[in-house]
């Protein structure tokens, strides 16, 4: 990160922005369209179906990831910008599954 950083010039705002063709950063932080594009082709290079990838997933995966470490879903939902309970429980479920799953709980 800290080599972007100086390598863009980035002092403040947005970390991540746009490049152009000459290899010019942006000043505006990358449009949620670009970040999608960067997951599905991240996607693609690694072998799995981009339809199934958005920018979404990176929000998805933040919430799922900091659950498992233990993050509370206050401190989650101050990051991503979610404003209910069951809203962001909905990114973490998927990640507790068979974490903390009742039928595991009973050997089935």
């Amino acid at each position: 990160m800290r080599a972007w950083r100086a390598a863009a010039g980035i002092d403040d705002g947005p970390v991540f922005r746009p490049v152009d063709r000459h290899g010019r950063v942006g000043g505006a932080r990358l449009s949620g369209t670009a970040v999608a594009l960067i997951v599905k082709r991240a996607a693609a290079r690694v072998g799995l179906d981009p339809d199934q990838f958005a920018g979404h997933s990176l929000r998805a995966g933040l919430a799922t990831s900091a659950a498992a470490a233990g993050a509370s879903e206050r401190a989650i939902m101050a990051q991503t910008g979610h404003k209910s309970l069951p809203m962001v429980r909905s990114y973490i479920r998927e990640g507790s599954l068979f974490r903390d799953n009742a039928a595991a709980v009973l050997g089935l």
